[in-house]
This record gives C-alpha cells, sequence and structure tokens, in this order.
C-alpha cells in the first residue's frame, strides 16, 4: 500500500516540519487513524457496516474509507452532526475530546468537496489559483496536524484532494507553495493565517465551510480578535460549523457572530466524558517525592505510553532528561521547541519508539494516539476544563485509561476546583513504600480560595513518623525496579549528583526549586543537559527557548513559557498593529436568508 504525498519541497518541508500539501491518490494510506477496539471485535456484515454510514448521507468513496480505517458504527456526535451537517445549516456543537468530533465535522466537508465536483456551476479551471472550499481553524499547531492526518485518511479515495495546514513556528515559503493552485481544505491557526492574509497570498473569497475546532480553546489563547478579521474576509454565503467544550460568556457571543440560526447539539457532558478512565490522585510532601511517585508509577507493567503533563516548558525539559538517564524512551513536547522536532517526537509517539511523553498543555492538544494507556500530571493545570483535556489523551477510541494526578498540599485548592468541575472525586491512592509523610488534607473544607485544612484548626496534621521508612535509593537514579523496569542508567546510587538523597526522612520545606548558590537535592549534573530528547544522541538540536546551558539554565529571567503557551499568546509572530474589528463590522458582510 502506498500514500501518494505531493510535496512542492520536500526536503524543505522535511527539515521545517511542515507539510503544506497533500495531493491524495485512490490507494490505501500507511497510517491510519484510531481505530475502535472493541468495534473490531464485532464481527458485522460489511454491507451492514457501509449502510450505518450511507444512512448519515456519506458517499461511497468516504465511507470505503471510513470502513478502512477500523470504524463499524458511527459514535453518538457523529449520528448527531452529520445529517444536519449536510443540509448546509450551521452548528453549534458541543463536544468532549475523544468523542470522535474530528471525523464529525472532516466526513461533511469531505462530502460538500464531492458535491461541488460533480456541479458543473462550480467546475474550476485548471491551473489556476483557487482558495480552498472549506476552512479549519484550529487552536494549536498539533490539532491543526490531526485534522490534516484525518482529511487525508477519510479522504484517500477523492481524486486529487489537495490538503494545506498552516500553522506557526513554519518557514513562509513552504507555506506560500502550499497556497498556490487549486485547494480543497485548509486547516490554519489562526495567528499564522492571518499573516498570509494581509500579505495577500491567502485566498479566502471561495470559502463554503467555515470549521472552528475547540473554539473555546482559541478564546483562551487570546484568538478572538483573529477570529473576528478572518471571518470579515469570508464570504457571507457560508456555512459555519463551531465545536467546543462549552459555548458559555464569549464563546457564545462569538458564535452569535458567526453563525446565523444555528442548530445546537449537546453531546457529552465533562461529568461523564470520561468514564472509561480511572482517576487517581497521589498527595506529595514535595517535589522530591513527586519525582520519585512518578519514577515508581512509571514501573507499571500494565502502561502502555504514557503521556507526563508540566506546568512549564522547563519542568518537561527536566522530567524528560532525568527520565531518558535512567533508561526510559522517552521525549518532551513543548511549545519552545522548533515544529519540525515537534513533528518528529510526535511521529515518534505514533511508531511507538517512545513509552513516555513529557508534555505542555498547549504543546499535547490535538495529540491522539489510542496506546495511551496512562496520564500523568506532574504539575497541575491552569484551569479545571484544561484537566478534563489532558486525561483525555488516553481512554479513546472505546480504550480504557488511567489518569493520576500528583499533588502537594499547597494544589488543594486546584484539586477542589477540578472536582467541583467535574463534579466527581478523584480517588486518593498510595504507593506502597512512598505514602506521604503528612496526613492527607480534607477535600471537603472551605470553598477553594480559602485556606484549606490539613486535619487540625488551620495547622498541618503530621501523624507523627512513619513506621516503614521508604526503601532506599527513592527517586530518579536509585529506583524501585518491577516489571517494566527500564535498562540503561539508574544503578549505582544515581545519576544526578548521586540521586534524590537517600538518608533520613524529607524536609518539610518546598523543594525542587534552584537554591542560592547549589543545585538542590537531586538536581542536575554540572554538564549540559539535552532537550528532552531521545537517549543516545537522538534529535538533541535546536534547543528552545529557556533551554540548557553549560552550568544548567541560563540565568536571565525569562517566562518559563514563549509566544504562543500561554493563554493570551498564541502561535504567531510579531507583526505591526493593524485596524480593529471593523467597529462593529458584520463579519464577511450581509449574511444569507432562509
Amino acid at each position: 500500500m502506498s500514500f501518494d504525498l505531493v510535496h512542492d519541497n520536500a526536503s524543505e518541508a522535511d527539515d521545517s516540519g511542515a507539510e503544506p500539501v497533500q495531493q491524495l491518490a485512490q490507494a490505501q494510506p500507511e497510517v491510519q487513524p484510531e481505530v475502535q477496539p472493541q468495534a473490531q471485535a464485532q464481527v458485522q456484515p460489511q454491507a451492514d457496516i457501509g449502510a450505518e454510514f450511507a444512512a448519515l448521507g456519506l458517499a461511497t468513496e468516504i465511507i470505503k474509507a471510513i470502513t478502512h480505517a477500523g470504524y463499524t458504527s458511527p459514535t453518538d456526535v457523529q449520528m448527531r452532526t452529520v445529517p444536519v451537517a449536510l443540509t448546509g445549516r450551521d452548528l453549534m456543537v458541543s463536544s468532549q475530546t475523544g468523542s470522535g468530533k474530528t471525523a464529525a465535522f472532516v466526513w461533511p466537508a469531505l462530502q460538500r468537496i464531492l458535491d461541488a465536483r460533480n456541479d458543473p456551476a462550480k467546475k474550476r479551471e485548471k491551473g489556476r489559483t483557487f482558495g480552498p472550499r472549506i476552512l479549519v481553524l484550529a487552536p494549536t499547531r498539533e490539532l491543526a496536524q490531526q485534522v490534516s492526518h484525518a482529511c487525508s485518511v477519510y479522504g484517500y479515495g477523492v481524486s486529487g484532494l489537495r490538503v494545506a495546514h498552516i500553522v506557526g513556528g513554519v518557514p513562509y515559503q513552504a507555506q506560500l507553495k502550499a497556497l498556490r493552485g487549486p485547494l480543497d481544505v485548509l486547516i490554519a491557526t489562526p495567528g499564522r493565517l492571518l499573516d498570509l492574509m494581509n500579505s495577500g497570498a491567502a485566498i479566502l473569497s471561495q470559502v463554503e465551510l467555515l470549521i472552528l475546532d475547540e473554539a473555546d480553546r482559541m478564546l483562551d489563547m487570546g484568538f478572538i480578535d483573529d477570529i473576528k478579521l478572518v471571518a470579515q474576509a469570508l464570504p457571507a454565503e457560508r456555512q459555519t460549523m463551531m465545536f467546543s467544550a462549552t459555548f458559555d460568556g464569549n464563546v457564545g457571543h462569538l458564535a452569535q457572530q458567526l453563525t446565523r440560526e444555528p442548530q445546537r447539539i449537546a453531546v457529552d457532558k465533562h461529568t461523564d466524558a470520561h468514564a472509561s478512565i480511572e482517576q487517581r490522585l497521589h498527595w506529595a510532601d514535595s517535589m522530591h517525592h513527586k519525582h520519585a511517585l512518578l519514577e515508581q508509577l512509571l514501573t507499571d507493567k500494565d502502561m502502555d505510553q504514557c503521556v507526563v503533563f508540566t506546568s512549564t516548558q522547563r519542568d518537561a525539559d527536566e522530567v524528560a532528561y532525568k527520565l531518558g538517564q535512567i533508561g526510559h524512551a522517552v521525549a518532551a513536547l513543548h511549545g519552545g521547541m522548533p515544529q519540525g522536532r515537534r513533528n518528529r517526537v510526535l511521529q515518534d509517539l505514533r511508531n511507538r519508539h517512545l513509552r513516555v511523553l513529557v508534555a505542555t498543555d498547549v504543546a499535547a492538544r490535538g495529540i491522539d494516539v489510542p496506546t495511551i494507556s496512562h496520564v500523568i500530571n506532574h504539575g497541575l493545570p491552569m484551569k479545571a476544563e484544561d484537566y478534563v483535556h489532558r486525561i483525555g489523551r488516553t481512554g479513546r477510541a472505546g480504550r480504557n485509561g488511567l489518569a493520576i494526578t500528583l499533588a502537594e498540599r499547597r494544589d488543594v485548592g486546584m484539586i477542589r476546583r477540578i472536582e467541583r468541575f467535574t463534579t466527581q472525586p478523584i480517588a486518593v491512592a498510595v504507593v506502597p513504600g512512598l505514602e506521604p509523610k503528612y496526613t492527607a488534607p480534607t477535600m471537603n473544607g472551605p470553598a477553594p480560595g480559602g485556606r484549606p485544612s490539613f486535619g487540625g484548626r488551620g495547622k498541618p496534621s503530621f501523624g507523627g513518623p512513619r513506621g516503614d521508612a521508604r526503601p532506599a535509593g527513592g527517586g530518579f537514579g536509585g529506583g524501585f525496579g518491577g516489571d517494566r523496569r527500564p535498562t540503561g542508567g539508574g544503578g549505582g546510587g544515581g545519576s544526578f549528583g548521586g540521586g534524590f538523597r537517600q538518608d533520613g526522612p524529607r524536609q518539610d520545606g518546598p523543594q525542587g526549586g534552584f537554591r542560592d548558590g547549589g543545585r538542590p537535592q537531586g538536581g542536575f549534573r554540572d554538564a549540559a543537559a539535552p532537550q528532552g530528547g531521545f537517549r543516545d544522541g537522538g534529535n538533541r538540536d535546536a534547543a528552545p527557548q529557556g533551554g540548557f546551558r553549560e552550568g544548567g539554565f541560563r540565568n536571565d529571567s525569562r517566562t518559563a513559557a514563549p509566544r504562543g503557551e500561554g493563554f493570551g499568546g498564541g502561535d504567531r509572530s510579531e507583526r505591526p498593529a493593524r485596524a480593529g474589528s471593523g467597529g462593529g463590522k458584520p463579519f464577511g458582510g450581509p449574511r444569507r436568508t432562509k
């Protein structure tokens, strides 16, 4: 089987990580999307399987690709969304990650392309440059790449389908070439798309369908003005589909401006969206204790692949480096890395060359790998909603998953907010030999923002010394063995300046940060550390912002996250100030009437 990919400049695309244009031949793709394992086990006649998708109104070319990808029946969001989308009506869909929502808008988009090709009035002249019929806006590079991959897989039966994705962090030259000639589908992050629109390279005058994927996240990242400016450049006579976890607040206001008489579809609520995911909470006394718990949890023999979430890019690099030193097949993924390297890391994860991925929230957005069995929150998210998106990396496509959160006493407020948001308590668990030194905080105390109670009246309850001490050699470099203990490193009393301390109890104060004039307990060697990449010399080029150099971190006090990592950033580059949203001018001119 082969997948005919036509790149205008293959070598340049490989170096930059861009996949600017894909022209799909009628051949089966080598890389398939995530299938439904439960559906695989069912034996159904092929005609019956195809009939379920034909009932949605999809063409034979699309149905063949869907069934080849492993689907035997549509999911709830697909059954409720696709037939309405094919009527041309605007949609506002509330659905959580892992519910099949990407296919829910890719399938009708492909159907629209097939219908247009069969319409003589919409036939395009060969050799001319035409803008896309379908425009998909996504908040992050990885999510845009995931949508592009879905178009490739489900559209391999659509002859001559041309798909391009435009994201930040990729050289402009490759993307300019991607926009030349006729284009069917364009997937883009708002900031980079607006840059190309301002330069006249992106032609959006023929867009028939606008899709906003994870609209709430795009607003969180500060893209609301960019989205409005993009919408102004689109034809008024278009269909708009918005997908979001919620349509409250600003997301709802934006939907009112971009859609006309939309139909609301609410599928999974966050309270039951992850019923297939077991959630556990481990209390840690300090960062030192948290590292020891992480190392032990990664020895779980039932773990297939794992995503470890950190709060900052620097933490992602540190944790990935430490895990690599004790033998794990691990890499970091965050917004400070060049796009080409981020693509290679994701490809290694999909090809099972990595067992552990250490990532930040934004970088991990859009990761859809069904073999991820575990998610570990090494650092807590800034928002309760992000917790739901994090744990949604596992338990996908009908599989079960395990989500583990490592929290310190100072995190009790966020744990309360997460439990209140999900309306589900997180079960507290312990690792034998690594029980917390202090009594676990009570979770039925005051609301977040007040002073938490730790078993006493305003003071911690320590409960006395533990009877059974932790095994010597805890933390990275000491190790606890186990059935899945990786080989290569970690023995001989630790690998990071002696590893974590083995003598005496842990101190009460916070640990994990650098002290004046020296390293923290279990800190780094004086030698330069690789950038959370692969062991044995793989992919260590191009250090991201906040990276390492000899002697530890740079001493300048730059923030842990570059542009695009925080809520107010995004992926766009610096550009001159531009006009606002037009003083309330309707987006795209007067809308159609029905």
